[in-house]
Formats: structure tokens, C-alpha cells, sequence
């Protein structure tokens, strides 16, 4: 393609949640990328408690941000118009191109969503200027028939901009002829004429074996089978692995380091820790019972986006003893954005922003108080660790880059140590400190997002553990973590290549 010409699309829609579909997404931009191509994601609507924050301060979907990562580009909000994030069962948080819009109900969402739609097409046809290729992807199933009225990014989406599918199903779950069918059947015809081809996820076993079922399936949609893939571990960002995370995460693992993060049940940006899971000799748990803390050498209280809510949940589960113990021991409490704030002795909510709760006692381990106001804190951020006690004794000086989504304003008292400095503070934040601790050294609290991406201090600080518990520094050169994602885009192109017909996406593209 040249530039000029119309540019191309094609929309990765699956039969359910989790069977794929963003990692796919971010496969093929690796693949066309590398194949020459100027490439976007776009996903007009997500709904994820992962969110991104732009180099404009905007924010959007973390799973579009790691597609454009493989595609060698810069995220855009373009890239996901709309991002929802739930606040409750019923409510989330509607974000238009990047800016809080309102809280919403599950019902006024859907009655809004007709008025989207311009807005959606305005912003993909701005992005398909730029680039020759866009991928989509969908969201959920296409085959949710009560919602397919005002459907924007499904079959809605695809029918707006005229795109081609190719449909996802996860054969790991069990089912996926079924499941493939039968999203097919409760598709109209319209619809079923726009799908060309089939993948199908996560597979274990002989392909010999699917043959047969592959040729039946073939005969039966009229489409063909564009590849099957293997179940292999690819260690990128997904919006909906939380639940398989959890799982693995409960295998008793021997690691010299321990590290525990409370599973909350709003928990938000829980990528922040992904970086710890690529670490030599660390075992890194989720726990959602406070029997299962253990002794672990690091605590940490990850952020969240109903903070009362989930500081109610923690305390009715017995977590505030538990927690005030283990700092009362050797373990290393770390709480990031809302985990921050309920390290602290009190957090209000004067105008509900979040939930019916006004007011709660923190855990009081951090002399500061915090108060949710309307303004919601998004900006990229860089930062510089200063001198105090414990465990960041000996990082003094490492500069740190990261962000901040919240609507919290935290005052502290003299009681507490700033730890973590603005280098550049921005109209966006009116204070100088981005993180303080207790005099003893044993409690830090941040706003900062990304913290753990930051390999140098990363793994000053596991050496910092190691230390504590009589063990020697990690020894050579260890991989940053964005080189370390590089390398797993460049994998999960290659499985890609590997096991799909690239020919026929080719073709399906340019019809």
C-alpha cells in the first residue's frame, strides 16, 4: 500500500471474553509492522480496570496501548475512544477520548451509546489518515443478542467502516466448534457474510487429531480455518487474564524473595506487577483471604477504583490485624495509588464519587489523610528517590518515570518521610512529593503507576530483600523489562507466522 490509497482494516471479534483477542490484535501489529506496514489497534470500547496514560495525559485502554507498542507507535487515545471502568456491579466510569465524562448506570450507559457513534467514526477515520493498516478488535461476543441493538464495537463497529472479521475461539475452555457454530448462528446474515475465517486459541495436543473436526467445520460455516494456535506462555500485558493469573499464582512456587499483593476486588492496573514476575528467585502470590499473607518479605496494597469500598472489604475480611502484624514483623508494606491512601489514618469521599461510603479509618501505618475530589489526576510523571531509612536506603538518587491516575488529594504530616520527588511538576500536580514513608523505613506509599517497570530500581530493591534475609545480590546484567517486552512481541509475531495462514489474512484484507 502507498500512501493515499484507501487504508485497509480488519476486525478480530471472538465467540467470548478471554479467548485471545487482544493478543492476537497485538500479534498481527507486530506482524505487519515488521512486514512494512504503517499499522494501528483500535478499539472504539473498552471496559477494563487497566488503564494507560498518554503522553498528553489521556487516558485509555492498557490493552490498545500494548498493541501499539508491538505496532513501534505511540499509544493515541484515538486508539480506544471510549473506556469504561467499573466502579461497582451496576455503575462504571464513563472516559471519552481520554477524559472523564461521567459515572454511569449499566441502563443510561445503553441508552447513550447512539450518540457515540459519530464520535467513534470521526476518531477512527482520523487514525486511518495516519496509517495504512488499522487492526480492530471487538469486545466480548458479537453473538450477545440483547445488546446488539446500539452495538458500537462489534458488528456495529465492523458495519460502520465496512470491515472484514475473523472470529476467535478458545479451545482450551472446551466447546469451541460449539461455541464457533453457534456464535455464527445468532449472527444475521449480513453479519455471517462479513466473517471470512476462523482461528482457533490456546490448543493442546495433536493437530492430527482436530483435523477432522477442522474439515467439519469448514464444510459447515463455508469459511475457512485460518490457523490454529498452541497454548504457549506469552508474557504480555491482557486486559482479561486476571482470573488465570490468580490461579497460577496459587502454585506453591520455592522462591528465595516472597512477594504478596491483596487481590482486591476493584483492584486496578494490576500490571504494575507484572515486571516482578520476570525476576530470578522471586515468587510473586495474589491473595484474596487473609490466612494466605503468609511472611512474605514484600506487602504490597495495589491501587484501586472503588478505594472505600475495597478498604471496607479488606477490614470486614480481617486483612487490617493481619497487615498491622506482618509490619509489626520484617515484612516491607509497599501501597500504590489507592493502596497509598489506605496506608493512611483516615480517607473521605465527601461527594460519592466512588461509592455510598463518605468516610473510613485507613490502616494508619502512614500519618496522612486523603480526601476524593471531582478533578482526576492523568499524567505522565518523573520522579527521584531521596535519602531515607530502610529498605530504600542505597537508592538514593535513581531517577523513576511512571504515572498517575487518581482522584485523591493526600496530606501528610511531619510524621512521615517524602521518599519519592517530582523532578517536573506539571499544571497537573501542585505538590512536590510523589511518595513518603514512615521514619522507620518499613512503609512507602505512592501515586506513581509503573513503578516496578523501572529495572534499576526494581532490582535494587529485591537485592535490598535478598540482603535482609542473608542472601547475595542477583548477579549479571538483567534484561529491562521494556526489552523484555520487545522480545515477547517478536515471540508471539513469530508463533503467529508460524501457525496461521498469513496468505489468506493477506487476501482477506485486500478484497
Amino acid at each position: 500500500m502507498t500512501k493515499g490509497e484507501k487504508t485497509k482494516c480488519l476486525m478480530i471479534q471472538g465467540t467470548g471474553s478471554s479467548v485471545g483477542k487482544s493478543l492476537i490484535v497485538a500479534g498481527l501489529c507486530r506482524i505487519f509492522k515488521q512486514d512494512g506496514y504503517r499499522v494501528a489497534p483500535f478499539k472504539s470500547q473498552n471496559m477494563a480496570l487497566n488503564s494507560y496514560i498518554t503522553t498528553e495525559g489521556k487516558e485509555m485502554g492498557r490493552a490498545q496501548a500494548v498493541q501499539a507498542e508491538a505496532a513501534g507507535i505511540r499509544p493515541q487515545v484515538l486508539m480506544n475512544p471510549i473506556l469504561l471502568k467499573p466502579t461497582s456491579d451496576q455503575n462504571a466510569q464513563v472516559i471519552i477520548k481520554g477524559e472523564v465524562y461521567q459515572k454511569m448506570s449499566a441502563v443510561g450507559y445503553h441508552q447513550f451509546k447512539p450518540e457515540l457513534f459519530e464520535m467513534i467514526k470521526d476518531c477512527y477515520q482520523t487514525l486511518a489518515e495516519e496509517y495504512e493498516l488499522i487492526v480492530l478488535e471487538g469486545a466480548g461476543s458479537p453473538a450477545e443478542i440483547n445488546l446488539r441493538e446500539h452495538d458500537l464495537v462489534n458488528m456495529g463497529m465492523a458495519e460502520l467502516i465496512d470491515a472484514p472479521v475473523i472470529l476467535v475461539g478458545d479451545i482450551d475452555k472446551g466447546g469451541v466448534f460449539a461455541s464457533l457454530v453457534g456464535t455464527m448462528m445468532l449472527l444475521s446474515e449480513s453479519e455471517r457474510k462479513r466473517v471470512k475465517g476462523v482461528i482457533i486459541n490456546k490448543f493442546r495436543g495433536d493437530l492430527e487429531l482436530l483435523k477432522p473436526g477442522l474439515d467439519f467445520l469448514e464444510d459447515l460455516l463455508r469459511i475457512p480455518v485460518i490457523g490454529v494456535l498452541p497454548y504457549e506462555k506469552i508474557e504480555l500485558e491482557e486486559e482479561d487474564a486476571l482470573a488465570e493469573r490468580f490461579d497460577k499464582s496459587q502454585v506453591a512456587l520455592k522462591g528465595e524473595v516472597e512477594i504478596v499483593v491483596v487481590k482486591l476486588p476493584y483492584m486496578a492496573n494490576f500490571t504494575d506487577f507484572d515486571p516482578l514476575e520476570h525476576l530470578p528467585g522471586v515468587n510473586l502470590r495474589y491473595v484474596e483471604r487473609s490466612g494466605e499473607l503468609g511472611e512474605p518479605d514484600l506487602l504490597i496494597l495495589p491501587g484501586s477504583k472503588n478505594t472505600l469500598a475495597d478498604l471496607f472489604w479488606l477490614k470486614e475480611h480481617g486483612f487490617e490485624a493481619q497487615i498491622k502484624q506482618l509490619n509489626a514483623q520484617k515484612t516491607i508494606i509497599i501501597g500504590i495509588c489507592g493502596g497509598y491512601q489506605m496506608l493512611g489514618e483516615q480517607i473521605s469521599d465527601p461527594i460519592q464519587l466512588e461509592s455510598e461510603l463518605l468516610e473510613l479509618d485507613g490502616f494508619g501505618l502512614l500519618k496522612m489523610k486523603t480526601v476524593l475530589a471531582t478533578r482526576k489526576v492523568t499524567t505522565q510523571v518523573q520522579t527521584v528517590l531521596t535519602d531515607c531509612e530502610g529498605i530504600m536506603h542505597g537508592l538514593t538518587g535513581l531517577e523513576l518515570t511512571g504515572y498517575e491516575i487518581h482522584h485523591g488529594v493526600t496530606e501528610y504530616s511531619e510524621a512521615v518521610v517524602p521518599f519519592l520527588q517530582y523532578q517536573q511538576v506539571s499544571d497537573k500536580i501542585s505538590v512536590q512529593v510523589a511518595g513518603v514513608c514512615d521514619l522507620a523505613g518499613k512503609v512507602f506509599g505512592t501515586y506513581l503507576h509503573g513503578l516496578f517497570e523501572n529495572t534499576e530500581f526494581t532490582l535494587g530493591l529485591i537485592n535490598q530483600l535478598r540482603k535482609l534475609k542473608g542472601l547475595g545480590a542477583i548477579e549479571g546484567e538483567a534484561l529491562s523489562y521494556q526489552a523484555f517486552k520487545q522480545s515477547q512481541y517478536n515471540k508471539l509475531a513469530a508463533l503467529l507466522r508460524k501457525n496461521l495462514k498469513l496468505e489468506e489474512i493477506y487476501k482477506i484484507i485486500n478484497e
